[in-house]
Parts: C-alpha cells; sequence; structure tokens
C-alpha cells in the first residue's frame, strides 16, 4: 500500500510547506510528490519479493531470517519456488536475536521442495485452493462481471442450504486468504463462494488498472451475489478482510442485493481509508500536506488524469465512522489492537458508534488481519456463533 521511505523523500522534496501548510496554489514539486503518492497508494503490486530467508531445514523444524513476521506468534505458511511449493509452519521455538534467526515447527511441505535459500512469507497460511490445502470437494467456476469472467471457487455446504457465503480478500491479497474461514462457515450450513476481482492475477483488468478503494471493486462482489441467488441463495454472509471489509462495507451501501445479506463479518477492516492513508504517509515520511494534497487529489475529477484513475476515488465516501447511521446490518468486527497496517481506531470508534448492531471482537498480539492465525479456536468460534444467530 505504502511507497518506500527513500522514494516518498525524494519524491517529496523541494515541497513548498510554509507554517505547515501547502500554498494555495501549490508547488509544482509538492504536487508531483503528492501525485506519487496517490498513484502509489492505488496501484497494484504485481510482483511480490521473497522476503524470508531460509537458513536451514529439519524434518521438524525449519530455521528462517529475524522479521517481525517470522517472530510472531501463530500458524503461517512459506511460498517456495516463485510460488511454485509452499510450506506450513508453527510455534516459534526459539529466537536467537544476536545472529537475527528463527527457529519454528514445520508442519508440512504440501508441495514443493524445501532447501535453504529465499522464500516468501505467506500469512495466509493456506497456500492453494480449497481441495488441495482443505481437502473439501471444490467447484472452478467463473462469475460473469462488467469487465468480463473472473475465477471464483465454490465450496458447498455438507447439507442441500440456501445460505450461502461470499469471501473478499484484501489488497494486493489472494483468494487463498479467505480459507481461513471456510471451515467454520461451511460447518454452520453455509455453502461458501471465493471469488476474485479486478485487478486480481487471472481476473480482468479495471478501466485504469488500479484499485480504487472499494469504491468501484463492490461491482464484482455484487456480481458475485448474483451469482449466488442464482444458485438459489436466500440469505448471504458477506466477509471481508483489509481493503475487503472496505468492499462489502460499499456493496452493502450500494448493490441492489443487499437485502440478501443477513450477517456480516470484517477482519482488520479499512473502516476509513483516510485514517489508513494518513497513517502510512506518517509512517513513511511524507510531509502532512503532502499526504493530504494526495488524498485530495484522488477525489478530484478533473485531477483523474494526474492521478490515473477513470472515475474519482472519493475517500470520503469509505468513512464509516462519520457514516456509521447508515449501517443496516449485524457486524462480527474482528480487529488486533497491534495491527501494525490498518489501525484499530476507527474500528473501535464504529463499534462504540452502532453498538446495536457491531459485535467487536479485539485481538492482541496479532499482526495485520492474523488473528486467526494466533488463535484460530477462538477466531473461528466467534464466527460460528455469529453466523448460527
Amino acid at each position: 500500500m505504502a511507497p518506500s521511505r527513500d522514494l516518498v523523500r525524494r519524491a517529496a522534496v523541494g515541497a513548498a510547506v510554509t507554517g505547515g501548510t501547502v500554498t494555495a496554489l501549490g508547488a509544482l514539486s509538492s504536487i508531483s510528490a503528492a501525485v506519487y503518492v496517490a498513484r502509489r497508494a492505488l496501484t497494484p503490486d504485481k510482483q511480490k519479493p521473497a522476503d524470508t530467508q531460509i537458513h536451514a531445514v529439519d524434518e521438524s523444524s525449519l530455521t528462517l531470517g529475524l522479521t517481525p513476521d517470522t517472530a510472531a506468534p501463530g500458524r503461517y505458511g512459506l511460498w517456495l519456488d516463485d510460488a511454485q511449493g509452499h510450506c506450513r509452519v508453527g510455534d516459534v521455538i526459539e529466537v536467537d536475536e544476536e545472529a537475527g534467526r528463527v527457529r519454528r515447527e514445520l508442519l508440512g511441505l504440501d508441495h514443493g521442495r524445501l532447501a535453504p535459500g529465499f522464500a516468501r512469507w505467506n500469512q495466509y497460511y493456506f497456500g492453494s485452493a480449497p481441495d488441495r490445502s482443505l481437502g473439501l470437494p471444490t467447484r472452478h467456476v467463473e462469475i460473469l462481471t462488467e469487465l468480463g469472467p473472473t475465477p471464483a471457487w465454490v465450496v458447498e455446504a455438507e447439507f442441500p442450504t440456501t445460505r450461502w457465503a461470499i469471501l473478499v480478500h484484501g489488497r494486493g491479497a489472494r483468494r487463498e486468504e479467505c480459507l481461513r474461514a471456510v471451515t467454520p462457515l461451511r460447518e454452520s450450513g453455509l455453502n461458501v463462494l471465493i471469488p476474485s476481482y479486478r485487478n486480481d492475477i487471472g481476473a480482468p483488468r479495471g478501466p485504469d488498472g488500479r484499485y480504487n478503494l472499494g469504491l468501484s471493486e463492490w461491482r464484482d462482489i455484487e456480481d458475485a451475489a448474483l451469482y449466488a441467488v442464482q444458485e438459489g441463495a436466500r440469505e448471504l454472509v458477506l466477509v471481508g478482510w483489509s481493503m475487503g471489509g472496505a468492499i462489502v462495507l460499499q456493496t452493502l451501501d450500494r448493490s441492489w442485493l443487499t437485502g440478501h445479506v443477513s450477517h456480516v463479518v470484517l477482519d482488520a477492516p479499512v473502516i476509513d481509508w483516510n485514517d489508513v492513508l494518513a497513517f502510512h504517509a506518517r509512517e513513511h515520511g511524507v510531509p502532512a500536506p503532502v499526504g493530504t494534497l494526495s488524498r485530495s487529489l484522488m477525489g478530484k475529477r478533473w485531477a483523474r488524469r494526474l492521478v490515473g484513475v477513470h472515475d474519482a476515488v472519493d475517500v470520503a465516501k469509505t468513512n464509516w465512522v462519520a457514516r456509521a447511521d447508515e449501517l443496516r446490518h449485524r457486524i462480527l468486527l474482528i480487529h488486533s489492537l497491534d495491527d501494525e497496517f490498518v489501525p484499530v481506531g476507527p474500528s473501535e470508534q464504529l463499534a462504540e458508534a452502532r453498538p446495536d448492531l457491531v459485535w467487536f471482537e479485539p485481538w492482541e498480539t496479532a499482526r495485520h488481519c492474523k488473528e486467526w492465525n494466533t488463535d484460530p479456536e477462538r477466531w473461528e468460534s466467534a464466527v460460528r456463533e455469529f453466523v448460527s444467530s
């Protein structure tokens, strides 16, 4: 989501800031920096780096380079050989801070070759389609959207049902992010649909090839909901992670199918994009006026060419703390107090504003969207209880 610190600082060098405010017209350098920040926030990352070093492997453990992710408690995965292979790792066994290494349990090699070298950390734990990761019968289907067909997985409940759950992954994530919810939802008697949406790998490209922070992606989720209804769904449960939560909230607001929705589950959701983008700007040393200008440019019709978007991206429409009185659906809101990527503040504020609709489940320790990883039993129990209510 956020540009590198060095690039942003170089882009912002020379920004005309006087007394903490940008002048009325703004200096060219300030506008250039703001445009760069806006484009960076909205541009999908096509290449995922190998960010984890494997130092040693044995039958029951592997030793990794020490990072905040590799030292985090819980269950995770590693993509191997450019995502052609995958393994699952468990609890931390020991940490050697002096050597910069951590040893973790090896829970299984799903496919590929596990050897010293570089891999990519997988926060989802699962690394393949549901039939391969969960051993559950899975239909690989296509959903027709306004941009063309997009791939999806369908995992049916054990017995026939008219209840369907639609699972929506986050920004830059993959459909595998959603697999953590399949078992509790299926065991609660729901068919599970996991769609792609525009700009995903294997899905149609949006008109501008950029993320719209949920303001256009919701239409693909509406098409997924229509697919479920055409397959016999009479009740829908929407589940979203991170930006997937923002997409779900826009779907509830704008879709003609919202009347079919009975329950909503949000995990580390973006409740207010302005808050998230401002947080990342601060974290990466972007001067506050430049960050503010970047968010303003996203929403201006005249600035669409500058930002590179087909439609203006008005972040004010994503502020569900300010729009709390518009909500009409029951929401289970799961969010870690220690989330380092999407601050928990707006989730807490939304829960305070709408205690009649929002059931807030705060976590501790878990990093962004990793609540399940640190305590899967609690996460699955909360979801089962909520969707069964």
